[in-house]
């Protein structure tokens, strides 16, 4: 049943991380905060928030990092058969060198370099994008180290106040 729970509570607070993004991209036509790969960062953040790969620095420097690649190969480098599987072999080894291993973040070479875009997808998608997922997770994890809290003090006689267990 707690399992069950912590599905039901993480797909819903995936729903609302995403969900906020796109509120705020539609609110302003000019804005791009959603790309695919964010689908697979809100799986990490909201599932397996324990995950190295869940972290902040993962999270936007692994994003920032292989956009950049993206991007220059995209602007730089004439499109070929071998240039979309070179730059993400690249910004896999640059994730790598700098642990910010994100492996979302793995798909911003192909997503990029396929839809030829342009600097400001650093800005807004990426950029933007990553920080709110990595807001709305940080906020959820708030939530629930509150709600189990509080869950402790309201049942003092409960068993799970003799053993400390982990949050969600």
């Amino acid at each position: 049943m707690k399992k069950i729970l912590i599905a039901i509570l993480g797909g819903t607070a995936a729903m609302i991380g995403i969900g906020l993004l796109s509120i705020g991209q539609s609110m302003n036509s000019g804005w791009q905060l959603l790309m695919a790969p964010f689908g697979a960062t809100a799986v990490l953040l909201f599932a397996a928030p324990l995950s190295p790969f869940s972290k902040p620095l993962n999270v936007i420097g692994g994003h920032l990092i292989t956009a950049t690649i993206g991007l220059l190969f995209a602007e730089y480098i004439d499109f070929g058969a071998w240039t979309v599987a070179v730059a993400t072999g690249l910004a896999i080894t640059v994730m790598v060198i700098t642990n910010t291993l994100h492996p979302p973040a793995g798909a911003n070479p192909i997503l990029i370099i396929q839809s030829q875009q342009g600097w400001v997808f650093l800005l807004e998608p990426v950029l933007l994008g990553a920080i709110g997922l990595v807001i709305s997770a940080k906020l959820f994890e708030k939530m629930k180290i509150y709600f189990h809290q509080y869950k402790r003090l309201k049942a003092p006689d409960s068993q799970e106040t003799s053993s400390p267990k982990k949050a969600f």
